[in-house]
């Protein structure tokens, strides 16, 4: 009899290690699991700046920087507007002449829906 408790003594103390066994796998599989999930997302991280500082290069060489071209627009807002001014200037007096000759040439007339009654 003692040698049958011994032996169940002998397995519960196995069952005991490999429980441990497999709980330590279990803990060694998530901390690698943690790591490579962690240096996946470095490794996004360096890719996505990586990208966006491409993008940026590429932008700054074909476009200009967004001040550049803000600038570009703003000199170009100014050119179109004193060409405006210089034209309105140009074509005032001629306007005004005109517009004053359709005023004060009046022609008297009857309204074609006037009828004379007889």
């Amino acid at each position: 009899m003692a040698s049958q408790t011994q032996g169940i003594q002998q397995l519960l103390a196995a069952e005991k290690r490999a429980a441990e066994k497999v709980s330590e796998a279990r803990k060694r599989k998530a901390r690698r699991l943690k790591q490579a999930k962690e240096e996946a997302q470095d490794e996004v991280e360096r890719y996505r700046s990586e990208r966006e500082r491409a993008f940026k290069e590429f932008e700054a060489r074909h476009m200009g920087t967004r001040e550049g071209v803000a600038a570009k627009i703003d000199a170009e807002t100014k050119v179109k507007i004193e060409e405006m001014n210089s034209m309105v200037q140009n074509q005032q007096e001629k306007v005004i002449q005109d517009v004053l000759s359709l005023v004060y040439d009046i022609k008297p007339e009857l309204h074609q829906n006037y009828r004379i009654k007889v």
